[in-house]
């Protein structure tokens, strides 16, 4: 076997290109140069990719191919999903509601809202990152247009009640928007069954290309367009589209739903082996997130006496590549949001690491990972003034 000398431990924050993906993206670049919007048989060709690929996609999630639009990635389509129909219903009220753990798209999306004079209300969440559902029913008002709630948390992991909600805001008549960049792959979806008006997806999560995601948009559904320009995605989404990165995303989720109980079953013993092995090893560690309901490859954890971002750049030192949170918020001083918002103690918040695995993580990697981190974290330890608070373990 060969040694190993470094382990990827972050595919919350992308995923490397899968075989078979990097297989169609190559023939498709090849092959399908032509623009989609052109008239004449190139044009034509890469069309019928794209429209491919669109089937592939709503095919995945139980949509129909007219209700799926080709965005640059998630951000996008929570930004276009979000702005769009609080926008476009306007007439009708000014008041959204979201959670105190969305992603940053969604966040800054409402706070750009509320500079518009939309009212934004912020559902908190429980100490596992389950939201408030009490809180959400008496946030309703009639002037409410739109509920906005992530399927599952980018940073620890916790599945939300999407199938409540979505019912909750169809009893009074109100357009329910996920973001499931996080779950798809990993949770079922069928949006018809489920209720949801909007459903923001991107593909480098799920083993495909950067640079292409979707928005699921239930037919009929009111919302204005972003990017103006050309006709293309119906009207709605001007742009040259991404042809060949769409027929990557068309694999890759057809992948991804396909080997979902195959994947889930690996990831969940890799999750058991690896916090039997930190228990084991390390002291003054606690699990962050709801112990069951959560993404299988998820694990975010706290070692008291550290500060993650030291922890991180020794891991990545040793060879092991990790976060402390979500990607997008990389570089930022401040304690993660969504720890904050589910009760930690700053000094706690900012001692977390978030280690996410793969369809290929093998135990002789997280045997690599862990004899790292112990390292990593006693070292850190050995030199920090920050005091440890427990002597137990929690995991």
């Amino acid at each position: 076997m060969e040694k190993i000398t470094r382990v990827y431990a972050d595919y919350a924050a992308t995923t490397p290109l899968s075989a078979d993906v990097y297989r169609e993206m190559i023939d498709c670049l090849n092959k399908n140069y032509g623009n989609s919007a052109s008239l004449y048989k190139e044009g034509r060709e890469a069309d019928a990719a794209l429209e491919e690929a669109r089937v592939k996609i709503a095919n995945a999630i139980g949509a129909s191919p007219s209700e799926i639009y080709f965005t640059s990635g998630g951000s996008e389509a929570n930004n276009w999903a979000i702005k769009g129909i609080a926008r476009a219903n306007r007439s009708k009220g000014n008041h959204i509601i979201t959670s105190a753990i969305e992603h940053h798209s969604v966040i800054e999306s409402c706070k750009a809202l509320e500079k518009e004079g939309f009212e934004v209300t912020y559902i908190p969440v429980d100490s596992k990152g389950v939201i408030d559902y009490t809180a959400l029913v008496k946030a309703i008002k009639p002037e409410t247009v739109l509920i906005s709630i992530m399927s599952a948390n980018n940073e620890v992991g916790t599945i939300e009640p999407i199938r409540a909600i979505s019912e909750l805001a169809k009893m009074n008549d109100i357009a329910f928007h996920t973001d499931a960049v996080q779950a798809i792959g990993a949770i079922p979806f069928d949006v018809h069954e489920m209720n949801i008006t909007a459903m923001s997806l991107t593909a480098h999560k799920i083993y495909g290309p950067k640079g292409i995601g979707a928005l699921y948009l239930k037919k009929g559904t009111k919302i204005e367009r972003m990017i103006d320009g050309g006709s293309q995605e119906k009207g709605l989404r001007a742009g040259t589209s991404n042809v060949c990165g769409a027929v990557g995303f068309g694999v890759a989720i057809t992948n991804a739903v396909r080997d979902l109980e195959e994947n889930n079953k690996k990831l969940k013993n890799i999750r058991k082996y690896f916090l039997k092995e930190v228990s084991d090893k390390i002291h003054n560690v606690s699990l962050n997130g709801h112990p069951t309901q959560r993404l299988l490859g998820n694990v975010n954890l706290s070692f008291e006496g550290v500060e993650g971002e030291a922890v991180l750049m020794m891991l990545d030192n040793l060879g092991v590549s990790v976060s402390t949170g979500s990607a997008c918020a990389s570089g930022s001083l401040e304690p993660s949001h969504v720890l904050v918002a589910m009760g930690l103690e700053p000094e706690i918040a900012q001692s977390s690491i978030r280690f996410t695995f793969g369809k290929d993580t093998t135990n002789e990697e997280i045997d690599f990972v862990v004899n790292a981190l112990h390292k990593a974290v006693k070292k850190v330890r050995s030199v920090s003034a920050v005091r440890i608070y427990k002597n137990k373990v929690e995991l």
